[in-house]
């Protein structure tokens, strides 16, 4: 496969208190328009011929050559037709070859340009469920640079052996496996994942492994999930792996087992890095409720890309690179992607144009760390610096029915992590945090339920018997700062006033007297200080000061 070069959007740094080294982090992305480049965006406005097909649950059985790059087999589809009708459609990217489909046993015609499958039935289907069987085979697009750039990662470890891992967030699933690719729908029943490798390869899959079988120089791992998930999670990894597991008690007291698929030469490293997983799933939890796929696995798997949040089989090529905080080790990826079990995997945007509320409500779960283990002072800190990291260049929210392209920007993950920050201070920890864990927790917004970015507000509106609209508005949906007026009446008397945001805040001045709270409003308050009041000292809002 020939890909574009990768072009820059955003860099985040997140910096660890008391190191002097930077961590680049996350953010980067194509653009299209490369002759023979994959440059496949997911979702977007949904298609009337997918809109009516409710997906139940995929069924993908290949056989993967490592050696010759390429994957043969077929998926089975099940469905539910909303309305009858006689064409069916499908995302696979035009890479691949489909030999043949049959719809509910019957062999039937399709087209298969534009990384589209168009099946027209010979006789209209009812409404209800449908069974497809999609045959298909080729060699699948290669990650130029994963996970930014998805498709299939044909690598080998330092001692020579195959190492192969999927990416496709931005992509969609559609670069191996033919599916509805738009966010708005998971198989809710599950996935199941039938993989045939070379013998002595281990496949690593989502869910539970239900069994193995092997059959002369090769051998296949079924692997399967019950619960809902996202089609860019569901993917595997091949490698030399070694499984070194535990059990994890969750917040409520149910056993899960947290696994390690590591390369077997990294097997001794193991048990620490479990260690570090299970301080990161501690905090984790305490925030947003009990880890959410208690009935399957809590997993990791040693990548060749750096890493990605797959559900119950979180990619991870961190290398072991720790951190120390207040005598802990720490590591900011293996955090952040587990995060993502609840912020993306379990509560999911219905639109990709609302996909800070995966990214930055996730960003905010790194800051939990630091809450936890490094203190109240060292979380300030913290957000005190991804405030300054802020681009504003475009809304957090940009419209609706986006693709994934339109939405990947760096400032999805800072200032939507930041907003989250700026709420808590707004209507307090004793409505925030139970809130916030509400939104990971109820049903109404979890699983098979999808969000958006006015289910948000309304749950904080709610809670908080404010009318938080303006709030969310202004951070997400312009990239507007909040200007603060400080004009001096009398010697010792300052008006601080909002001058481009009309809703009562709460806000913090230092004045000569230390530190007190007033309420900003556009009126003004009149403050009494022999200095210059200092606005926001402990940076609670993106804003700009003007002193007159």
């Amino acid at each position: 496969m020939v890909v574009c070069t990768a072009t820059l959007i955003a860099m985040s740094r997140i910096k660890i208190p008391g190191q002097m080294k930077t961590y680049l982090l996350l953010f980067a992305l194509f653009f299209s328009g490369c002759a023979l480049a994959q440059n496949l965006k997911s979702g977007g406005k949904l298609k009337p011929e997918q809109a009516n097909m409710d997906i139940r649950h995929y069924a993908i059985t290949l056989d993967v050559d490592p050696a010759q790059k390429s994957i043969n087999g077929f998926t089975e589809i099940d469905l539910n037709l909303k309305e009858g009708s006689d064409v069916l459609l499908f995302d696979l990217v035009n890479l691949l070859k489909v030999n043949k489909i049959s719809v509910n046993g019957k062999q039937e015609k399709f087209t298969h340009e534009n990384d589209l499958i168009r099946i027209t039935t010979a006789s209209p289907l009812a409404a209800g469920p449908t069974k497809v069987r999609i045959d298909y085979g080729g060699k699948p697009g290669e990650s130029e640079r994963a996970p930014w750039i998805g498709g299939f990662t044909w690598a080998k470890d330092s001692l020579g052996n195959p190492w192969v891992a999927i990416t496709c967030q931005g992509e969609g699933a559609k670069i191996y496996f033919p599916c509805k690719d738009h966010p708005s729908d998971e198989p809710n029943e599950g996935a199941a994942l039938n993989i045939t490798v070379p013998k002595g390869l281990y496949v690593a899959g989502p869910g539970l492994l239900k069994g193995t079988n092997t059959k002369g120089s090769k051998t296949t791992y079924n692997w399967k999930t019950n619960y809902t998930i996202s089609n860019y999670c569901i993917v595997f990894n091949i490698g030399k792996y070694k499984v070194v597991s535990r059990p994890y008690t969750t917040v409520e007291g149910n056993k899960v087992p947290m696994e390690f698929y590591v390369l077997d030469y990294h097997a001794k490293k193991a048990p620490r890095h479990l260690d570090v997983f299970e301080q990161s799933a501690r905090i984790l939890e305490k925030y947003f409720g009990e880890y959410p796929w208690v009935k399957e696995k809590m997993a990791i798997c040693e990548t060749p890309h750096l890493g990605m949040e797959h559900q119950t089989l979180n990619a991870y090529g961190n290398e072991f690179r720790y951190q120390k905080m207040n005598g802990k080790d720490f590591d900011w990826l293996l955090h952040h992607e587990f995060g993502h079990e609840w912020w993306a995997n379990k509560v999911t945007n219905v639109d990709w144009a609302d996909m800070w509320i995966q990214e930055g409500i996730c960003s905010y779960g790194d800051a939990m760390f630091y809450r936890e283990v490094g203190g109240e002072e060292a979380y300030l800190k913290h957000m005190a610096q991804t405030a300054r990291q802020t681009e504003n260049k475009k809304p957090v929210v940009q419209g609706k029915d986006l693709d994934s392209d339109a939405v990947y920007i760096g400032d999805i993950y800072g200032k939507g992590a930041f907003f989250m920050h700026t709420l808590r201070y707004v209507i307090g920890d004793e409505i925030f945090f139970p809130t916030l864990k509400k939104l990971a927790t109820d049903p109404q917004y979890t699983y098979d339920n999808f969000v958006n970015t006015d289910d948000v507000e309304k749950l904080f509106s709610t809670a908080s018997s404010k009318n938080l609209k303006p709030l969310f508005d202004f951070y997400l949906r312009t990239i507007n700062k909040l200007d603060v007026s400080v004009r001096q009446v009398d010697e010792k008397k300052f008006r601080v006033s909002a001058t481009n945001f009309d809703m009562e805040l709460p806000l913090e001045v230092n004045t000569d007297k230390g530190l007190q709270k007033i309420t900003l409003t556009k009126g003004g308050t009149v403050v009494e200080s022999a200095s210059m009041p200092v606005i926001d000292p402990r940076v609670f809002y993106l804003k700009r000061v003007v002193y007159e």
